[in-house]
């Protein structure tokens, strides 16, 4: 087998462990972990662009760096201290701050903890932190937050009135397989129909930091050098399927769903 096939299929035979029962529910490790001198491979960046819908060229988006650190981040979360299993953890926010420009020229520094366990109305919440440096000068930061739900818990499942729709797109079934080859999520929710059943969908569904970059993508042009960008990820994208774009000038933006309303993503750009 090929070595870069077999490695999505160890880590999520690793993440599938993590199922067994944790000695310390209640603590996050108290550690970090690090990568050193990491190199932008142009070829990469130009499918990850391909992917999520930038432009090509050597700027680096916002979030491309997560997926540089999503491998920390899961050795992380599949170590034997972590204190819930990685399968089963909703993707529920995410918070990037770019202190300035990034192009495939750097060479990043990046570190991963977790942090901040708190308690949720449907469960216990924690952040993944992920930060780069450049020469020790911090330039990038992504605070990715997972829901764990426990029994009890529950949702209003109201939503406001969706914004005024700027755009519709088309969302291919291919997007959840596309994205994971270049993101190295492969969680089986987004690249298998059976696996998808097992975890309640009906049918695959998109990465969540695939319809934030998407979001990005469409206001490419028009960012600052230096922002904050926050979303938070409601309901999933089924996939294939239509979802409605909206902005407005501040940045607000969001996906929803073009019939009923319901929001996939709300998100807020500060710059």
């Amino acid at each position: 087998m090929d070595p870069k096939g077999a490695q999505p299929q160890a880590g999520m035979i690793k993440a599938a462990l993590t199922l067994l029962p944790r000695r310390r529910a209640g603590e996050l490790p108290d550690r970090s972990l690090s990568l050193r001198g990491v190199e932008i491979d142009r070829d990469h960046l130009a499918e990850y662009d391909r992917v999520c819908g930038f432009r090509l060229g050597d700027s680096l988006p916002a979030t491309y760096p997560h997926v540089l650190a999503f491998p920390l981040a899961m050795r992380l979360m599949t170590a034997p201290d972590f204190p819930f299993p990685v399968v089963g953890l909703v993707h529920v926010a995410n918070r990037i701050e770019v202190l300035r420009p990034l192009d495939a020229g750097d060479r990043l520094d990046l570190t991963v903890r977790a942090a901040n366990l708190r308690p949720h109305e449907r469960g216990r919440q924690l952040d993944i932190v992920a930060e780069a440096t450049v020469d020790g000068e911090l330039v990038w930061r992504d605070v990715s937050t997972y829901l764990r739900k426990e029994k009890g818990g529950r949702s209003s499942g109201r939503h406001e009135e969706p914004p005024p729709v700027s755009a519709v797109w088309r969302v291919p079934a291919r997007v959840g397989r596309d994205y994971a080859r270049v993101s190295g999520d492969h969680n089986p929710i987004h690249t298998s129909t059976l696996g998808a059943k097992l975890f309640g969908f009906p049918r695959r569904i998109a990465h969540g930091m695939w319809s934030k970059a998407r979001c990005l993508a469409a206001l490419e042009g028009r960012l600052p050098e230096a922002y904050t960008v926050e979303v938070s990820f409601k309901r999933p994208i089924l996939l294939p399927g239509t979802v409605a774009f909206s902005a407005t000038p501040g940045w607000s933006f969001a996906l929803h769903n073009p019939r009923s309303g319901a929001p996939h993503l709300v998100g807020q750009l500060v710059g």
